[in-house]
């Protein structure tokens, strides 16, 4: 009997590929695309995952390939676990990663256990990551294509999870996904990369804000001995290592090195105070049996990994790295490697 694998589709050109290349290996398969509540933007040059458009791609590719394709409504879920904690983020001064938290309470949470309730063996999805299996232990891999690869965001899956976990693009560069797509006269073979955060409809994720909760009071900006350089027009409009639109100038050039939401101030300093070699992380998800004594790590997307020391306690990660890291920014994700290997990750405090 065929195996059942339930394909997340976002309308793009990745997980309609990811559909395609399942269907070739003999896989019995259907797509689904989770419905937001998000209206597209109007704007045919900003390609956006989970809006109407999107839907509407992932029903064609779907009839394309002769699969049967569901919509489910995941907006509640999406207001709940996604977008409090981005506008909760923000007002307590840090940056959030809501990418990640989609995938944590989305995708390998709500989707993944509507796949296994309906009998499907498998969830797959679009992403640039990779699941090998060694003697029955299963672990998460970077994928061939280093510039794509995703495990940065997926580092919160759960272990128990990988075996039912399915990413086809995990051999394939992009450049060859496009070549598979157009080769199968997929209809989006040619669609341009969803970039931007998906329920965020506005300019930037600061509109976005500030339509939910209005204008924020505005506070000092002081340098790190506390002299008041300035005013500030509400904390969720910076972010530690930011340089660009301060609104003040001190004759040198300055950055934010912290967001203090008690008293509502933004800190600057130089460049040498973003610098630090230690940092604290949890809400902790393990994808080992533990984490190693020694590992890299990486505490954003488009950063480079770092060799570091870790210590585990209590479900807090302290994290030493060998070398001082730029702008290590509260509410972004740690991630730890070994190798190629994901360990895990957590939130940074």
């Amino acid at each position: 009997m065929k195996k059942k694998v339930l394909v997340a589709m976002s309308g793009g050109v990745d997980s309609s590929v990811a559909a395609f290349l399942l269907k070739e290996q003999g896989y019995d398969i259907a797509g689904v695309t989770m419905c937001l509540g998000i209206s597209d933007s109007g704007d045919s040059s900003r390609a956006q995952c989970c809006g109407v458009e999107a839907i509407e791609d992932s029903k064609t590719v779907c009839r394309k390939l002769d699969m049967p394709h569901y919509v489910l409504n995941f907006a509640n879920e999406l207001e709940e676990f996604v977008i409090k904690n981005f506008i909760d983020n923000y007002k307590k001064g840090y940056t959030p990663n809501p990418c990640i938290r989609c995938n944590q309470f989305l995708k390998f949470e709500k989707l993944f256990n509507y796949a296994k309730t309906l009998g499907f063996d498998y969830l797959a999805t679009g992403h640039y990551a990779k699941i090998i299996n060694l003697n029955e232990q299963y672990y998460l891999k970077r994928s061939k294509d280093k510039k794509k690869d995703q495990t940065y965001f997926l580092y919160c899956i759960k272990k128990d999870q990988l075996q039912s976990i399915l990413f086809p693009l995990a051999d394939y560069m992009k450049d060859q996904v496009r070549t598979i797509a157009k080769d199968a006269n997929l209809p989006v073979a040619e669609k341009p990369e969803s970039q931007d955060i998906c329920f965020v409809n506005e300019t930037n994720y600061k509109d976005f804000i500030k339509k939910r909760i209005g204008l924020q009071e505005e506070g000092d900006i002081v340098d790190k001995n506390g002299t008041v350089l300035g005013k500030h027009k509400g904390i969720i409009n910076y972010t530690k290592g930011q340089r660009k639109g301060l609104g003040i100038a001190t004759g040198k050039p300055s950055y934010v090195i912290g967001i203090d939401a008690a008293k509502n101030q933004i800190i600057l300093g130089d460049r040498d105070d973003l610098l630090q070699k230690n940092l604290i992380a949890s809400d902790i998800n393990l994808l080992l049996d533990a984490f190693p004594q020694k590992g890299s790590a990486q505490i954003r997307y488009a950063h480079q990994e770092a060799d570091c020391s870790l210590e585990y306690k209590d479900n807090i990660l302290n994290v030493s790295f060998d070398n001082a890291q730029d702008a290590v920014t509260p509410g972004q994700a740690v991630v730890v490697y070994d190798h190629e290997t994901v360990v895990g990750g957590g939130v940074i405090q």
